[in-house]
Order: C-alpha cells, then structure tokens, then sequence
C-alpha cells in the first residue's frame, strides 16, 4: 500500500493446557517475561487465552499504532526511498559524533 515491505516474523508460541498453566504458573510466568514468548493456554471448552509479558505486550501495541497510521507508514516509505537512492541526509562527523556519544 505505501510500497514498505512489513516483514514480520511470527514469535514461536508454547501452548500449554489450563491445569498444567495452574501447576506450573510462577515457571511459566518467569519463562514468558524471560523468554520473550507468548504463551497460549488450552481450555477444554476452547476458550484459549494468551499470557504476554507487559514490555512485549507494550511493544506490540506501538507497532500495531505505526502500522494503522498512514501519515508514519508514508513517512516511513519516503524515506527507505530517499535511503535506497543515497538521496537523504548525511550527517556530518560532529553529527555522527554527538549521535554516537550519547
């Protein structure tokens, strides 16, 4: 739509039934925020749920934002144009030396 490639790589996600989740949930818990792996919990009536970490959780929601606002998806495109023709900004070593100190 607005000529960027979104490539987005699908986390791997262990499943886990609900009694073994209740079992097992500090270890799971722990494994979650650690791992940077959603967890899908299995229920019996198939009313699934997933648990996510909060940081992961937070990530997700600024990417969905960027992706649903065109006027950045446009801002985006434009400049891995300007990149791709070597036609954007080249910042000069003081530049690139502020940049890197901080």
């Amino acid at each position: 739509m607005y000529g960027v490639a979104v490539h987005m790589e699908v986390p791997r996600m262990d499943t886990v039934s609900v009694n073994k989740f209740r079992e097992t949930l500090k270890d799971c818990v722990e494994k979650v925020i650690n791992q940077h792996n959603p967890l899908k919990v299995t229920r019996r009536n198939g009313e699934d749920f997933v648990v996510i970490s909060a940081e992961d959780w937070e990530r997700e929601q600024e990417t969905l934002h960027v992706l649903q606002n065109s006027n950045l998806m446009r801002q985006i495109a434009k400049s891995i144009a300007t990149h791709t023709q070597r036609q954007g900004y080249t910042p000069t070593d003081e530049e690139i030396d502020e940049i890197l100190s901080i």
